[in-house]
């Protein structure tokens, strides 16, 4: 399988090598354990002659080849991880030629993948519109607003819409790079992450932080205040709009926009986080965290965390 790695200038120094070291580690697995799996070519490839990283280290890229039918085009972070240094970035003109260069390589079937930031500069191409895709998550808002016919999942770590890959935050490079192991060989996959010690993360919902999204917008930040200082009440959107000076509407929409939840459903989830806390900090039995939090029983609570936060996580062993 041929991959070739797109680095801009300002690339993410984790995310290119995190991606090189896999697929390497992959390379020399297969050949070590006489594994039959063809070998990945790598290339670095470049929208200019010279790529510096967001560290300043220099990169030695090759120019991008003509398409080819089958392979794929990977696209790491570039190094600016806050919207007031993004967004001019994107106007860069090698990110502009990079957008435009990922349209013709599609055009002539080559498959795309980006991650972490990388996302931005593949949803530049217009080829998300429409599609599924995930970003790193603490930019979420930012990618809703900037594109927001783009299907956002951003809870999820890796997703798959047609030919296109998006992964999510910084180390979700690994993530996306075993994915790609893994379209080869899920053995060879499996052998990889074991021998960099990289623990199965299907989703990064549960590292959002949840204070620094609600945080992008004066209205969610209100809401979110107000829902924190009633966890062990009902919910009430009419008390909720009231609190935040906002009709249901605009409120709903606000919420969408920045979080890409109801106001219900982001109400749900900080009393999970409360309720995780408390199950971490306190002596408390799921029964009374469950009061705590609003909910009738530790039944209830066992039920949501399993349903948000996934089975088998520390939190769920917790409740028994």
């Amino acid at each position: 399988m041929k991959v070739q790695v797109l680095a801009l200038d300002g690339v993410f120094d984790t995310g290119l090598s995190s991606i090189l070291d896999v697929l390497t580690t992959a390379n020399e697995l297969a050949m070590m354990l006489a594994l039959d799996v063809p070998p990945f070519e790598v290339s670095v490839v470049g929208m200019r002659r010279e790529v510096k990283t967001a560290q300043g280290f220099g990169v030695p890229v090759s120019a991008m080849p003509a398409p080819a039918g089958g392979d794929w085009l990977v696209v790491p972070a570039i190094g600016y991880k806050m919207p007031d240094l993004l967004v001019p970035a994107l106007a860069r003109p090698d990110v502009q030629d990079a957008a435009a260069a990922l349209r013709e390589a599609r055009a002539g079937g080559i498959h795309l993948a980006a991650a972490c930031i990388g996302t931005f500069v593949l949803a530049e191409t217009g080829l998300l519109d429409g599609e599924r895709a995930t970003t790193t998550w603490w930019l979420a808002p930012l990618f809703r607003q900037r594109y927001p016919t783009v299907r956002l999942e951003d809870g999820r770590m890796v997703v798959k819409s047609g030919a296109l890959v998006t992964a999510g935050a910084a180390l979700g490079h690994v993530d996306m790079a075993l994915w790609l192991v893994r379209r080869a060989s899920p053995e060879l996959a499996n052998l990889v992450a074991r021998y960099l010690i990289v623990d199965s993360r299907p989703a990064q919902s549960a590292y959002v932080i949840m204070d620094h999204l609600a945080h992008a917008d004066p209205v969610v930040e209100k809401f979110e205040r107000w829902a924190r200082a009633r966890l062990s009440e009902g919910f009430s959107l009419d008390d909720a709009a009231d609190a935040v000076g906002a009709s249901k509407r605009t409120l709903a929409r606000r919420l969408q926009q920045v979080l890409g939840k109801t106001p219900l459903s982001y109400f749900q989830d900080l009393r999970v986080e409360r309720a995780v806390h408390l199950l971490k900090t306190s002596d408390k039995s799921p029964d009374e965290i469950a009061g705590m939090v609003g909910y009738a029983d530790g039944v209830t609570l066992r039920t949501l965390l399993r349903r948000r936060l996934g089975r088998g996580v520390r939190e769920v062993r917790a409740l028994g």
